[in-house]
């Protein structure tokens, strides 16, 4: 509670009593009793209507509050309902005549009423989606609003939400409207009992065959099949899932395939060519070709399918540890392939996602064998932004094993089955719920001691909301996704019959408790420039460790490994900016930027070298290792890939998951490549102001992957974080 002084300094009596006093919020949960928050309601609304507060205004509103807090006193003896002081605040207001003041307290608990009924009122959500509001409709920069597809995920999706937020508990569903929590995904989840993204277990699948729609399907004979089976799986899982999937290590994966090419161009060479060396080498360069054309069809199957919700499968290529010939020409024809680009204006793809891994002893120093692929690796990274880079041996080191992460970010930890036996592809994630910790830094206003308190109740609410996702996923049926759990995704076959509980106990699946907004947090303590303060960066520190100790216990608790998640934040830089900028006002360095900050990222407006970057971010993935990527900015790279060598060669061993943000945007009508200029909605060229998307490629690091903001407009934070950035190299 604030303190309230008597004109003689005593403090009020009326403190002892409400003390002990609790609050029964809307939704049955009991907290306990804050003046604070009636102050900061009438704070707030003397500001909405004088537009400044004059000097005297702190002193009347703490009069006023003085007076509520005397009156729950003296009729309340224990528990309070939330409307019930609601009530005695307007009466107290009216009763010292501040009529401007109930009137504007009054409109906004109307307001708030308001909004609770409009975010379950489907006619309401679809009118915004018929108006093109945008917050709807550019939520995700992988969906294309104005096809029918992704039109008729959106109608659904409204549906699933309304639907969604009354099954959750009643106390999840009130901190996701207010934005204490964000519960992703609620367009598919918990309305079905979908799963969030995976490592598809593709070696499964394609060597002992599976099944789709009515067709069994082989085990591939040649690499072109191969490729060509897995773009069908990929459609098939991202219509069964709504999160991202990913091939781990393909160049070995395929590799046995294209040496069947090589086999049958052998056999035919020796009924045709003369001598040894001659039908190898015919036998080469036949499936070279075949790799290439392979990875191409590939390639062009991913960035021209549409999954049943409207988008580009979110699809990710893990590859770079393979020695073999075959394997070297697979990584060599993904590089290549990007660098040439799509259709015959070579515009960078976006799908699928390119990680290339560096290991010492495979592609890292120049006495590697794969050195020269990690060359090739650095030239499409300065072109198309991919591939980012995964370190192997700080992987390890972070998540307990090595493989790529499902989707953008979200990384498996270290598993073994009863056998003991290691297994990661075939695992998948459940589902994410995001904290909005730049809230609790506001709500504590400058009282450390209350933000651990405040926190301690929100991770209450987190865990209560991540067990939900947990158990509705329970609910479903290997019949509901046979490509998942019947025909080899997820790894291990189960009958119809059969729990898909089998593929999630054991903390063989993992659900994500995110966060966001480590800068604004600390901001809110220590000024905007704090990152140079060893005192601030330990606080944040505190608050993952804090995090990943509650999620260990949770998973000790319900057998699911809940992990520490740092969420991408595309749409929910912006959600959880404006609702508090509504709740708060502009708060310099925090709310004032129009965004929130990724995770634990250094404020992008800020330019360190991409060394102090690194050095900064390098302490905070141990304790947020279910999800992280590092990113540096710098300018056109084309002509300087050793710069980039130099970065890359500096993380190896402080960071695990890397990505490059370098300027690729292409103006088709003065041929100007490089950085365009960012407008209110969207980029122009700055050679000749042209922002037709037909007539330029713009590609930007939307967050954990790549997106065109001129074919596929970004939510406004999201937009002004991008424009916010600046290079960290000169």
């Amino acid at each position: 509670m604030i303190e309230i002084k008597h004109a003689n300094n005593e403090v009020s009596s009326t403190d002892s009593t409400l003390h002990m006093m609790k609050i029964v919020k809307r939704d049955g949960r009991l907290v306990d009793f804050d003046d604070r928050k009636i102050y900061d309601a009438l704070i707030k609304a003397e500001q909405k209507i004088h537009g400044s507060l004059d000097p005297l205004a702190h002193e009347r509103i703490q009069d006023i509050v003085e007076r509520i807090n005397q009156e729950i006193s003296d009729r309340f003896a224990e528990d309070v309902k939330i409307y019930e002081i609601q009530n005695i605040v307007e009466h107290i207001l009216l009763a010292k005549n501040e009529y401007e003041l109930a009137e504007e307290y009054i409109n906004y608990r109307t307001r708030r009423d308001f909004e609770r009924s409009k975010a379950t009122d489907i006619n309401f959500t679809i009118s915004k989606l018929i108006n093109k509001d945008q917050a709807v409709v550019n939520e995700n920069a992988n969906k294309d609003s104005d096809v029918f597809n992704t039109q008729r995920d959106l109608t659904a999706g409204i549906v699933g939400k309304s639907i969604g937020l009354k099954m959750l508990p009643p106390h999840v569903a009130n901190a996701h409207q207010k934005g204490d929590i964000h519960y992703h995904d609620l367009d598919y989840h918990p309305y079905t009992p979908m799963t969030n993204c995976c490592l598809i277990d593709f070696k499964g699948m394609l060597n002992n065959g599976f099944k789709i729609g009515n067709a069994e399907v082989e085990a591939p004979k040649s690499i072109q099949t191969a490729t060509a089976q897995i773009s069908q799986i990929i459609a098939n899982v991202a219509s069964s899932q709504y999160g991202g999937c990913s091939a781990d290590r393909v160049d070995e994966l395929l590799a046995p395939f294209a040496e069947l090419n090589y086999q049958k161009h052998l056999n035919d060479a020796k009924q045709w060519i003369e001598g040894s060396d001659r039908q190898e080498a015919y036998a080469k360069s036949k499936s070279k070709k075949d790799i290439y054309d392979a990875m191409q069809s590939l390639e062009y199957e991913i960035n021209t399918l549409f999954t049943s919700n409207g988008q580009t499968p979110f699809t990710s290529l893990g590859f770079g540890l393979g020695l073999s010939w075959f394997e070297r020409e697979i990584q060599r024809a993904i590089l290549q392939i990007r660098i040439n680009g799509l259709g015959s204006e070579h515009r960078t793809a976006i799908f699928p996602k390119l990680i290339f891994t560096l290991k010492r002893g495979v592609n890292l120093n120049e006495t590697d064998p794969n050195y020269d692929v990690k060359q090739l690796a650095l030239e499409c990274a300065t072109k198309r932004m991919y591939p980012d880079v995964l370190n192997y041996d700080k992987l390890v080191d972070l998540t307990g094993s090595f493989k790529v992460p499902m989707g953008c970010r979200s990384f498996l930890q270290g598993w073994k089955d009863e056998h003991g036996k290691k297994i990661n592809v075939g695992r998948m994630n459940l589902g994410v719920v995001t904290l909005n910790l730049p809230r609790i830094a506001m709500e504590a206003h400058g009282d450390v001691n209350k933000f651990w308190t405040l926190l301690a109740e929100r991770l209450e609410t987190m865990k209560d909301a991540l067990v939900y996702r947990v158990e509705r996923c329970k609910e479903a049926t290997p019949a509901n996704a046979p490509i998942l759990y019947m025909y080899g995704a997820f790894g291990k076959r189960l009958s119809r019959t059969e729990s898909v509980n089998e593929l999630f106990k054991n903390k063989r699946a993992t659900v994500s408790l995110g966060y966001i907004g480590l800068y604004e947090v600390a901001s809110a303590f220590y000024g905007g420039d704090w990152e140079t303060n060893p005192e601030a960066k330990d606080f944040t520190i505190e608050i993952l460790k804090d995090l990943k100790a509650h999620a260990d216990a949770w998973g000790n608790q319900y057998g699911y490994h809940f992990s520490v998640y740092s969420t991408p934040s595309e749409s929910l830089t912006d959600r959880f900016c404006r609702l508090d900028t509504e709740k708060f006002g502009v708060v310099e360095n925090i709310t004032d930027k129009e965004y929130y900050t990724n995770s634990f990222h250094y404020d992008v407006r800020k330019n360190p070298t991409p060394f102090e970057k690194l050095d900064f971010e390098k302490d905070y993935p141990q304790y947020c290792s279910g999800g992280f990527i590092h990113y540096c900015e710098y300018p056109v790279l084309q002509q300087n890939p050793k710069a980039l060598e130099s970065v890359w060669d500096y993380a190896y061993d402080r960071v695990g998951y890397l990505g490059t943000n370098t300027p690729i945007d292409h103006c088709y009508e003065c041929d100007f490549e490089g950085d365009f200029n960012p407008t209110e909605r969207g980029f122009e060229c700055p050679q000749c102001g042209n922002h037709d998307p037909k007539s330029c490629d713009v590609v930007k690091r939307t967050c954990g992957y790549l997106g065109n903001p001129q074919a596929r407009p970004m939510v406004h934070g999201r937009h002004k974080e991008i424009s916010s950035r600046v290079k960290h190299m000169k």
